[in-house]
């Protein structure tokens, strides 16, 4: 998939809004439909999602849910994980162009052969990767517990991390091992994100909080100057708790929409403005509302694929 970084849709007017989530609402009813959104759609998506939130705790309602219908705002490997999670129902993907730099940086093939490199290593692959390499995989994780995933490893096996090479890092600094080997991937709106961008802002917002997303090119080579490494999950949690006047945020600017909500007393900065992923912003209302009216656009995983891929997602979830 092309990454291209073409700049976003016009975004409707109020009036629009209004009316175009009057339409989602009752094709939602019509259709038995669940809307899950991630932490980085548009903000008029979040508001009319069901469940809003990062790759594990979306995973986990999409299993949890009744619907006949699953419409994932995200990106196509999560919604190809809830096909995944749950082959007989319906999924949804509001733009089939909707793709990811990291998901595209390794394939099944490359995984084995740098498992043929390495016989008997565990792989744990990062969730942000295609259903083939899920099935190539061991574990899944998210950000959230890629440290509890390979703690729970013994330590003399091998570990192969993929494809984000800073989140590896960042494990492989926590855990301490020196057997984790890192595939050389990145999210290129993450890696945006350098060290002289964290002096620069932290020089300018004196006495701010800096909460970072290991996937940041930012999060492990200037580590004291980062308060806090947190998923996106974790940076939602501490915006409901932190008491702080003010925040830097280095991860996607989607998330501050949810943090402005759950706590508008504080200032929420972010710390790169130019930090929007394009394949993200691709869904739209509009874009939402045609989906559920044509049942467009379905995502469908191999069968020979989905039992392999499932129990590296299975041990995600559990973890």
């Amino acid at each position: 998939m092309s990454l291209s970084t073409e700049p976003a849709p016009s975004r409707p007017s109020s009036p629009e809004i209004g009316a175009l989530t009057s339409e989602v609402l009752e094709l939602k009813r019509r259709r038995n439909a669940i809307l899950l959104a991630h932490n980085y759609q548009l903000g008029e998506i979040q508001d009319l999602a069901d469940h809003v939130g990062d790759s594990l705790y979306l995973s986990r309602k999409a299993m949890e849910t009744d619907a006949k219908v699953i419409l994932f705002s995200g990106v196509r490997f999560m919604a190809e994980t809830a096909k995944i999670l749950n082959p007989s129902k319906m999924v949804l993907l509001p733009d089939l162009e909707a793709g990811c730099s990291l998901s595209d940086a390794i394939t099944a093939p490359q995984l084995r052969a740098w498992k043929a490199e390495h016989p008997g290593a565990v792989v744990v692959s990062y969730v942000n990767t295609s259903a083939e390499v899920k099935a190539e995989s061991d574990y899944c994780c998210t950000s959230s517990n890629a440290l509890a995933i390979v703690r729970r490893i013994p330590e003399d096996k091998e570990v192969l991390f993929l494809p984000d090479m800073f989140l590896g890092d960042y494990v492989k600094r926590q855990t301490g091992r020196k057997n984790v080997h890192l595939w050389p991937g990145d999210c290129f709106v993450h890696t945006k994100m350098r060290p002289e961008t964290v002096l620069r802002m932290r020089k300018e917002h004196p006495g701010a909080e800096l909460i970072a997303h290991p996937e940041c090119g930012c999060s492990t080579e200037v580590l004291p100057e980062v308060d806090r490494v947190l998923s996106t999950d974790g940076m939602m949690r501490y915006a409901g708790e932190t008491k702080s006047p003010q925040v830097l945020v280095a991860t996607e600017i989607g998330i501050l929409h949810r943090m402005r909500k759950v706590n508008p007393s504080t200032q929420f900065v972010p710390l790169s403005p130019d930090a929007v992923c394009p394949f993200m912003k691709k869904n739209t209302l509009e874009k939402v509302r045609d989906s559920l009216r044509d049942l467009r656009f379905q995502i469908d995983v191999p069968a020979a694929i989905i039992p392999r891929a499932r129990r590296a997602l299975e041990r995600m979830v559990e973890g």
